[in-house]
């Protein structure tokens, strides 16, 4: 796993929404991390409704946002994002497929657009309100100005929520009727919708529901309710080896992000369970203890031998531990049982950079291709410049740093080298093309 514009007020508000307006999670400041276990499984459970929305699963891509927040948006050009710690704070996948399909619904209702169409409707009576303000305080009533200016925002503020507020409801009803017509239950999103509905039950008396950008939970449980329980798959139970899977994801993450000291809490030594091992190996690694770390995680290896992620944490463990040999065997064993798993090849690309020698430079190249194919990984874009550089492949080290950069948003560094490149590479080549691409490219902050 790796880590004063007079339109203020009404702009700010957009930070907040469930649905973001950014192109890119680098222009939200957003944390991205990686990790192939919980990604796969976020897909697994994304594409079949995806598929009923009549969406294109290929087509969306799936981020994991290092948030202990528990939230979920999605953005332009059919990108999620899902917080770890919403992944980590609910009870079930169940949970977590339900809001899912909320978001989803988002996606297909084209929510993001119309949201911002709206928002631009809003601005007119807001920027005249502003005019007659200014006007108003320069003729010398600054109150009546300042009321003009305030109320004109205020409106423009109650008019935005009330529209996101019918959007989210939209979204839930479109959740639901994804659930049933892809054969799941809709009981998790009933029972996070009832957790979040106690949570605002002390506040909610003091709580202006028209100031508000989703509904009130308990609202959206009622408006919810009986539509669920209708669906004939509400009994549907998930079965033992998802729950299992949710768990063990839930373990890894709270091994990798929270405290060691925490984790341990959480899983006291007396928990025998498959993920509190889990979550425990990666907590020991974390302090350096790197005997405990793997008592901790060979009995999960000799309970399910077949598990790609099991040995992928272990080949991180043995890696970032300095023993490189026993890492490239983790991590060969996690490719050859997985071999379509991008981020895979990444980590073995790397074990075996970690050993020298040309030969094991020409190794490495192939899987960190593999899993920079298709993704802009700046990680793996890295390793490939280590790779080619002592290769003394100097065009394409160039250019695989010029990938990291841009992968980055840095583009005045991605266009320098870039350039560079394209000095040390065939002309008319694919990589010198991909070379000029990058150089040519416009920098944003130019606009």
């Amino acid at each position: 796993m790796r880590s004063k514009s007079p339109f203020g007020p009404l702009l700010a508000l957009c930070a907040a929404l469930a649905i973001g307006a950014a192109n890119t999670a680098a222009a939200q400041g957003i944390a991205i991390v990686s990790d192939a276990e919980t990604e796969n499984m976020l897909r697994d459970y994304a594409d079949p409704l995806l598929k009923v929305a009549g969406l294109d699963p290929a087509a969306v891509k799936i981020h994991l946002v290092n948030d202990r927040r528990l939230n979920a948006f999605v953005a332009e050009g059919q990108q999620m994002f899902y917080h770890t710690g919403l992944i980590t704070i609910v009870d079930s996948p169940g949970e977590l497929i339900g809001v899912m399909a909320h978001e989803i619904g988002h996606m297909a209702g084209g929510h993001l657009v119309q949201r911002r169409e709206h928002m631009a409707t809003l601005q007119v009576p807001m920027i005249a309100s502003m005019i007659l303000g200014v006007g108003a305080i320069a003729a010398g009533q600054g109150d009546a100005g300042m009321a003009l200016i305030l109320g004109g925002q205020h409106l423009a503020q109650r008019g935005f929520f009330a529209y996101t507020r019918e959007q989210e409801a939209s979204a839930d009803q479109a959740g639901a009727s994804y659930l049933q017509r892809a054969g799941l239950s809709g009981q998790g999103m009933l029972d996070l919708f009832a957790s979040m509905r106690d949570q605002e039950m002390l506040s909610e008396e003091r709580q202006d529901p028209f100031a508000r950008s989703h509904p009130m939970s308990a609202a959206r449980y009622n408006a919810l309710e009986e539509r669920v329980k209708a669906s004939p798959y509400f009994e549907r139970e998930l079965p033992p080896e998802e729950i299992h899977r949710f768990k063990m994801v839930q373990a890894k993450l709270h091994g990798f992000l929270d405290e060691p000291n925490i984790v341990f809490n959480r899983y006291p030594a007396s928990d025998k369970s498959d993920y509190a091992r889990y979550a425990r190996s990666v907590a020991y690694h974390r302090t350096g203890a790197l005997s405990e770390a793997l008592t901790e995680i060979d009995p999960l290896l000799e309970s399910d031998p077949k598990n790609p992620y099991i040995h992928e944490v272990k080949g991180q463990i043995l890696f970032e531990s300095g023993k490189i040999e026993e890492a490239v065997t983790s991590y060969r064993q996690s490719v050859d049982l997985k071999p379509d798993d991008a981020q895979l090849h990444l980590g073995l690309g790397r074990a075996l950079l970690g050993r020298d020698g040309e030969e094991n430079a020409r190794a490495a190249i192939p899987h960190l291709l593999t899993g920079t194919r298709g993704a802009s990984q700046p990680f793996g874009y890295y390793q490939l410049s280590i790779a080619y550089g002592r290769l003394n492949q100097i065009g394409m080290a160039e250019l695989a740093t010029a990938q990291y950069y841009n992968a980055l948003g840095r583009v005045k560094e991605a266009k320098m080298h870039a350039g560079r490149a394209a000095k040390n590479l065939p002309q008319g080549s694919p990589e010198w093309l991909r070379a000029q691409d990058i150089a040519i490219q416009a920098d944003p902050q130019r606009g």
